[in-house]
């Protein structure tokens, strides 16, 4: 049976149960459920702390997790585990902070204190870019109070409207650290396992989440068009393979049928109606396989 570990608190808890819901697996109602089997589909939740799910994943316990790529590299499991792919959510920025007026850039912090919760994904940038002797001090939480403090010269953590930093006295500097987003990471197999098995369960989740991101990204979209207009309304309605195109009932008319990214929407509806289209219509799409 597929063994697959889900956050179970946090930003990325919610969203990744409503990704594999939708995806057609069962996910628990109960908070205090730590671990749900869902015979149909063949695979096993565990629902852990967003921290340990690359670990287990890494290790070798667990054969895929869902996390965030801040937590992988964090997590520094990468000969155990690797990212599958990107889930499109959870979305943020690592950078760097310090007092107004401070530092510029990352390497003003040559010889400095900075505080971090991610100390490991901190100390691996800090030697990639070549920067020398910064004292990367850990914290678990609340490092925006650890200049004010003097625990550090300088924090980085995790950004997403930059009130926080700022309501510390504090502003980002330099390029972020990294962009990160909940991602898929899978490990490099368990011992007496049907890897047969294991394989076939594995690709069949990551093409129900790859269905579920293209549902969310795309909208079917109908309409009825003049023959001597398909061509050009075609060009604004290519489709991902080809547009269907059905005749009606007048010879002159043909209806139109085509995904359309769901951002473009009234957009395309607009250029489609100019270019003579009418009975345009929008359905979201549940899901599907690409």
């Amino acid at each position: 049976m597929l063994r697959v570990a889900v956050p179970n608190k946090g930003a990325l808890s919610e969203a990744a149960m409503s990704m594999l819901s939708e995806a057609g697996y069962l996910q628990r109602r109960d908070r205090k459920e730590l671990v749900l089997v869902d015979e149909e589909n063949g695979i096993e939740f565990f629902y852990l702390r967003p921290r340990d799910v690359a670990v287990y994943v890494g290790s070798g316990i667990l054969h895929l997790g869902l996390t965030g790529r801040d937590l992988f590299q964090d997590a520094r499991v990468e000969t155990g585990a690797k990212e599958v792919m990107g889930l499109g959510f959870g979305r943020s920025t690592f950078r760097l902070a310090g007092p107004r007026g401070t530092f510029s850039s990352a390497e003003d912090l040559a010889g400095k204190r900075v505080a971090t919760s991610y100390d490991a994904l901190l100390d691996h940038w800090f030697t990639q870019q070549g920067i020398p002797d910064v004292e990367v001090v850990h914290l678990d939480g609340a490092v925006e109070s650890a200049v004010r403090l003097g625990v550090a010269d300088a924090i980085a953590d995790v950004v997403e409207t930059g009130n926080t930093i700022k309501a510390a006295g504090m502003e980002t500097f330099g390029e972020p650290v990294m962009k990160s987003e909940a991602i898929l990471i899978s490990g490099n197999g368990t011992a007496n396992e049907d890897d047969a098995a294991i394989e076939r369960a594995t690709q069949r989740l990551i093409r129900r989440l790859q269905g579920v991101l293209v549902a969310r990204q795309y909208v079917m979209m109908d309409y009825d068009i003049r023959r001597s207009d398909l061509d050009a309304a075609t060009e604004v309605t290519p489709g991902l393979e080809s547009p269907t195109i059905s005749p009606l009932a007048d010879p002159n008319w043909v209806a139109v049928r085509s995904m359309v990214p769901a951002k473009k929407t009234n957009q395309l509806m607009d250029e489609l109606y100019e270019l003579g289209a009418r009975a345009i219509l929008v359905s979201s799409i549940h899901a599907c396989r690409i």
